[in-house]
């Protein structure tokens, strides 16, 4: 066994970069998981291996070769399926909602680091004003004037573009 492991690496180490160049031109990027792939099908049918290293590279090559064509065929597959199993209502634009997220985000950056944490944690979270308090070491009316200035911030920084997640929890800006 240890001498087959040693032929093999011995094969890679010799033309595993003519593998991979081969494989370039067969699938692009994919080179690397395609050379692995193959060698992989080819020595686990360890009765079909030739012994010859040319016979074995024409082998692995012919294997590289039937695994992007049955990759091609299962995507062109998939291709024409898709259009029966997802119909123009099952896909929604989240495009709004994307939009929002970066808002929000770029928002909650320009605020304090106790504020944006106090609105993380009250908001995000969903926790008490008494566990903030514990978790920052402060006291519930510190947690208080830091989410009102917060919301005093956010509502100026929004002006009338409040984003709907924000207004969905009822919470006054």
């Amino acid at each position: 066994m240890g001498d087959r492991r040693e032929s093999v690496a011995e094969f890679v180490a010799v033309r595993g970069r003519a593998l991979m160049r081969y494989a370039y031109l067969l699938s692009g990027d994919a080179a690397e998981d395609l050379v692995q792939e193959a060698l992989v099908r080819a020595l686990a049918r360890r009765r079909q291996v030739p012994e010859d290293p040319r016979k074995l590279e024409v082998y692995v090559r012919r294997i590289m070769v039937n695994l992007v064509i049955d990759r091609s065929r299962r995507a062109a597959r998939w291709h024409r399926a898709l259009p029966r199993l997802v119909t123009a209502s099952d896909v929604r634009d989240a495009s709004g909602e994307v939009c929002e997220r970066v808002t929000l985000a770029a928002s909650l950056a320009l605020l304090p680091p106790r504020q944006r944490a106090c609105v993380v944690m009250h908001y995000y979270e969903d926790l008490p004003l008494v566990e903030i308090a514990e978790r920052l070491g402060c006291g519930i009316g510190t947690v208080k004037s830091q989410l009102h200035d917060a919301r005093r911030a956010l509502a100026e920084t929004w002006g009338d573009a409040r984003p709907k997640s924000v207004e969905a929890t009822g919470d006054p800006a």
